[in-house]
């Protein structure tokens, strides 16, 4: 990749794709390409197929999708499907029409079988039944790896994609109802602890494990494998370490600094119980995770907290 190279960057609003274009920026690419979703409608296939026949990008990052938590995937279910395939089709077809050096697919952890042995390997994909709660997700996502292998068997491509772990970091979504579980804890203790609440909910047993990493160690990781890798099979990416909703929870209040007790609402759904990735491939390839959770929570806090 060169500084001056055209690069796409779908989904440049989100967590994930705006932490993308902080990190090619800070490595000095300059010749960064965005639309937002009214400028561009990633689920309209002609709409991509000009931009890409007018724009001619070299590199293109897919880091757009539609997303949440449990409660989201579980009520949106014909949304999270239809959307995701949308736009996965879509960009992957016209960056093969229009001859892109190289993509980049992300997709989640979530496309593993839900009793999957752990820590999850990639070659796990495929081999059991999803978990029911985000099975339209996992659908759409396993979808755009399959494109993305089946691109590079047909055509030729160098189409790679690359899993990520629970993510957060800044441009999270903080919304109760849609949010992933460690925003949506940040925002819980930080209400509780201004309102001098005695107590915060916690949905489920609080007994899941599960992995976290900083949406800027995300980056990095794209940008990594944008540069070295050039495989079919997709690359895990975490920190190789889970922790329990239950100390994720006292490691939040401890942050925040709330006093209060937490109480669980056992009948909220608990989810996978454990879903820690094996990320020995991409460590063995020279990556590294580089933000602790404490750290991380901590700065995403501290950027946060005024904006309730």
């Amino acid at each position: 990749m060169n500084k001056s190279d055209k690069i796409y960057v779908a989904g440049h609003n989100g967590m994930v794709g705006s932490a993308i274009v902080r990190q090619l920026k800070s490595n000095g690419f300059t010749n960064l390409l965005v639309r937002t979703s009214k400028e561009l409608d990633l689920t309209n296939q002609q709409a991509v197929n000009s931009f890409f026949e007018t724009e001619k990008p070299n590199y293109v990052f897919l880091a757009a999708a539609k997303v949440g938590g449990i409660h989201a995937n579980n009520v949106y279910r014909a949304d999270f499907l239809y959307q995701n395939l949308m736009i996965e089709a879509n960009v992957i077809h016209a960056a093969y029409l229009n001859k892109v050096t190289k993509l980049l697919f992300l997709g989640s952890s979530c496309i593993y079988p839900k009793m999957a042995p752990q820590p999850l390997k990639e070659e796990y994909l495929l081999t059991g039944f999803l978990e029911a709660t985000n099975e339209p997700y996992a659908i759409a996502k396993i979808a755009g790896i399959k494109l993305c292998e089946s691109y590079r068997r047909q055509y030729g491509c160098n189409f790679i994609s690359a899993m990520p772990t629970n993510l957060y970091g800044p441009n999270d979504n903080y919304d109760l109802n849609n949010s992933h579980v460690l925003p949506a804890l940040i925002r819980k203790f930080h209400t509780a602890k201004v309102e001098n609440q005695l107590q915060v909910e916690i949905w489920g047993t609080g007994t899941p494990l599960r992995e976290f990493l900083h949406v800027d160690d995300l980056a990095a990781a794209c940008l990594f494998l944008m540069k070295n890798y050039n495989e079919e099979l997709f690359v895990n990416v975490g920190s190789g370490t889970d922790i329990s909703i239950k100390d994720l929870a006292l490691l939040v209040k401890k942050t925040i600094g709330y006093k209060g007790d937490l109480v669980f609402n056992t009948s909220k759904p608990d989810g996978t119980p454990r879903k820690l990735m094996d990320v020995s491939r991409i460590n063995q390839l020279g990556w590294k995770h580089n933000i602790s959770l404490e750290e991380g929570i901590k700065t995403v806090y501290e950027e946060v907290k005024d904006t309730f």
